[in-house]
């Protein structure tokens, strides 16, 4: 349930800064804020963070359009499924071959 509403949080924050107009947010400041959620989101335990990235996909279903995508692809974004297998090189390496295809 915690994670949810964590994740419910991060996800307006990245729908601000990924769909707010650069006329009206400085793409600079976007991308440093960007940043440090993501060192931040790295720091989770990494229980937490396992239940924090599937809560992304549960409520992207509660915005619409280029939202929905853009929480759907929060840990895509952010390498949260690289930073759960740190310690597993062979799933690192699914992961990788995973985003090349999808890149």
């Amino acid at each position: 349930m915690i994670a949810k509403q964590v994740a419910r949080i991060i996800a307006e924050y990245v729908v601000f800064l990924e769909l707010t107009d650069e006329e009206e947010l400085n793409l600079d400041t976007a991308v440093e804020a960007s940043e440090v959620l993501g060192a931040q989101l790295e720091v989770l335990d990494k229980g937490f963070l396992r239940e924090l990235v599937d809560a992304f996909a549960v409520i992207a279903a509660e915005y619409s359009g280029k939202a929905q995508e853009v929480v759907r692809n929060i840990p895509y974004g952010f390498y949260l499924e690289e930073t759960l297998a740190a310690d597993d090189p062979v799933r690192l390496a699914e992961l990788e071959a995973l985003r090349d295809a999808r890149d």
